[in-house]
């Protein structure tokens, strides 16, 4: 699984990114949590009580299994079991409580790398399905109603999780978007927190696991070879050309060594004696145990390379066809089959297509395919593409315009918002996806951070401000650092993302900038808006085509070349995510449906007495959902309030 911030996260996002999916630790969709503690009345019976942290928790080494997951006796209170299940879940995954913050709140310190062997997960396993067996020792008839809610939706977050257990081999942890391998050093240079001499050792520290760390994803990779499945020769290919690129670097010019000076040498709690012997040991670690790691991983994807196919779908692999449709529910939170996802993007590219068209006709904008007319919308509204070498600076600033007017010019829409800020941070890296955002640290360390891909050509400026909508305000930042944020349900609730929730809000977050007038004067960024409801229109096409129709990628790069008017470079990128991360695509488009499927439910309803804001609210407030939980609570709200 990969990490989004969709993930997000994709990210989607997750990221959308979406947000980010923490592939070792099956918190498939958790990209923040809030520590509850303290908050809410006294526990009763079955009424609201709240749980603390434990004061130590004995982490686990990298090298071992977990002490013990035997389940525990039933906490006094059903809130408490809420918390104390969550809490288990998360402190198996020490890279994650380094990158909340959390570490000192959980009694942990900030040294180990999270085990990915496939023991550790399948004890986390274990632990999930008696989490599920203790859930289900609650009478739900006697939980108040906001109790049943998070019932509801604990046991489809523990299902979901329990159905993937069959199908965790399909999946490709190293590739080259969002593999681990990239994830590992992204983390220990932007995350892990270095802010005084103990930092800096626990840094180290990690750095000489990474030895131990790929010890256990190579030996995954293998039960995953001898099962037949094997990641499609051009993956493997990207991979290998990202390695030999790593290994070509002396210790001292690899970011990891780089980023550790970067925060020592200002440190003032640091003195340069301590900083010479940092130094010396974080170029011994790298040179012992990050290089080899890496070199290892290396030799094995040559093996793969040479006994790969150039097959793309999931459905080559032994009962692909089954696991890509527990993707597609797991993305979606819906039960849509790939047929039913086909078709449905096939209805919104029609569409969306008329809508550009219509508006291009207006702007006397014409060619002989889209693409070609998109490159004139960039000629004739002086917005060709900016990122160049020489303008990064500017680039931040355009966006942090953009997210500074849609901040000040939502009050007629939200009556919340988020406390922290949101800072633009420009990166540059071939391959990766062109931006995507992190959630803020929950210890107010940092702020959510729209990340945004300055490579080549980057995004035309008419893209931007859609871009902009979608991770930052009021996209993807509102919506999770909202969720962060919410102090009176239970912590997992504030924590646990779904990927269609997330980047269905995301694209949503992009239509309601239209409606809220800010393409009003802009006509050029308007077009950039439908564009961008048009590729996710395709994804759900390309998605399907590629893991249940057999489509070759290809095939798929000429589709989306075709009906989105992207330059072949963008969308081979673009094809080559959907491939390594199944499904995950299709959940934009579908969660953006659904919410204004729901939206327009409650307005026939409501009639004049619908509130934009209040629908905001129902959706922002009770944290994220699957789907099918959210249309259940909008129907509740329609009957409470009709």
């Amino acid at each position: 699984m990969w990490k989004i911030h969709f993930i997000h996260r994709i990210v989607a996002n997750f990221i959308c990114k979406i947000g980010r999916l923490k592939w070792a630790m099956l918190l498939v969709a958790t990209l923040a949590i809030l520590l509850a503690s303290g908050c809410g009345p006294s526990p009763s019976d079955v009424g609201p009580g709240t749980a603390t942290p434990p004061s130590k928790v004995v982490q686990t080494p990298l090298t071992q299994s977990s002490p013990t997951l035997r389940a525990s006796a039933v906490p006094s209170t059903f809130d408490d079991f809420l918390e104390e299940a969550f809490f288990a879940q998360i402190t198996r995954d020490p890279e994650l409580i380094s990158e909340l913050g959390l570490a000192q709140a959980f009694g942990m310190d900030n040294s180990q790398l999270t085990n990915v062997s496939d023991a550790f997960q399948l004890e986390t396993y274990q632990l999930l399905q008696a989490q599920l067996d203790t859930l289900h020792s609650y009478d739900r008839a006697l939980l108040t109603t906001d109790q049943q809610l998070s019932y509801d939706l604990f046991e489809w977050y523990l299902d979901d999780l329990l159905r993937g257990q069959e199908w965790r081999f399909y999946d490709y942890p190293v590739n080259q978007t969002l593999g681990i391998q990239n994830i590992l050093i992204e983390f220990m240079t932007d995350r892990h927190p270095v802010r005084d001499l103990q930092g800096a050792q626990d840094y180290i520290h990690r750095l000489e696991q990474f030895t131990t760390k790929f010890d256990q994803l190579i030996e995954w990779l293998k039960i995953q070879e001898a099962q037949g499945i094997i990641p499609p020769k051009f993956v493997i290919q990207r991979v290998l050309s990202q390695l030999n690129w790593y290994l070509s670097q002396d210790p001292e010019e690899t970011a990891l060594y780089s980023a550790l000076e970067e925060r020592v040498l200002p440190n003032s709690s640091i003195n340069p004696e301590q900083g010479s012997v940092l130094f010396n040991d974080a170029l011994r670690a790298i040179e012992e145990h990050v290089l080899p790691a890496y070199r290892d991983l290396r030799t094995y994807f040559k093996h793969l390379e040479d006994i790969a196919d150039t097959e793309d779908g999931f459905w080559k692999h032994p009962g692909g066809d089954a696991a890509y449709a527990y993707w597609l529910r797991h993305h979606t939170t819906l039960d849509m089959t790939a047929e039913e996802i086909h078709q449905l993007g096939l209805q919104e590219i029609d569409r969306i297509q008329i809508e550009i068209e219509a508006l291009l006709s207006e702007l006397d904008i014409s060619g002989d395919s889209l693409g070609k007319k998109m490159h004139q919308v960039g000629l004739q509204s002086g917005m060709m593409p900016l990122y160049t070498d020489d303008d990064h600076q500017a680039v931040v600033d355009e966006y942090q315009a953009l997210i500074d007017h849609a901040d000040r010019n939502l009050s007629d829409l939200f009556d919340i918002r988020p406390k922290v800020g949101v800072e633009v941070v420009p990166f540059e890296a071939p391959n990766a996806p062109g931006a995507y955002y992190v959630s803020p640290a929950l210890d107010g360390s940092r702020p959510g951070m729209f990340y945004v891909n300055l490579t080549g050509s980057g995004v035309p400026r008419y893209g931007m401000p859609t871009l902009a909508y979608h991770e930052a305000i009021p996209g993807h930042h509102f919506q999770i650092a909202i969720q962060q944020e919410l102090a009176d349900i239970p912590t997992f609730r504030t924590g646990i993302n779904y990927t269609a929730y997330a980047e269905g809000w995301a694209l949503y977050a992009e239509y309601l900038a239209w409606e809220a007038g800010f393409y009003a004067d802009d006509p050029y960024g308007n077009l950039g808006r439908l564009q961008s409801e048009l590729f996710r229109a395709v994804r759900l096409v390309v998605d399907t085509g590629i893991h249940a129709m057999g489509w070759s990628r290809e095939q798929a790069i000429d589709y989306m070349v075709e009906n989105v008017g992207y330059p072949e470079a963008l969308v081979t990128v673009e094809i080559e995510r959907y491939i390594v991360m199944p499904g995950q695509a299709t959940a934009y488009k579908v969660g953006m449906l659904k919410i204004l499927e729901l939206r327009q439910r409650v307005m026939q309803a409501l009639g004049d007495d619908f509130d934009i804001r209040e629908f905001h609210n129902l959706l922002l407030a009770n944290g994220a959902m699957p789907l099918e939980i959210l249309e259940r609570v909008v129907d509740d709200y329609i009957e409470s309030n009709g």
